[in-house]
């Protein structure tokens, strides 16, 4: 389940993070059809990593309203 979820349209933006190797976070931003929750959305990743899964969620989130403006 993602951390945050935004919908705009037909399209559903989903937000969270993944632990890295050596205690890094990065932020994930998956885009699908609302109508589909498949892994067949498109992925994009925060280009930051973070030292904590606070501050990755906020570049996810950050990513995930640039994603929502651009679509």
């Amino acid at each position: 389940m993602a951390a945050i979820t935004y919908t705009k349209g037909d399209k559903r933006i989903e937000a969270d993070i993944q632990r890295l190797a050596g205690g890094k976070y990065q932020g994930v931003v998956l885009i699908t059809g609302q109508e589909s929750r498949s892994a067949d959305g498109a992925q994009h990743l925060t280009e930051a990593l973070s030292d904590s899964p606070e501050e990755a969620l906020e570049e996810a989130k950050a990513l995930a309203h640039r994603l929502l403006d651009a679509h």
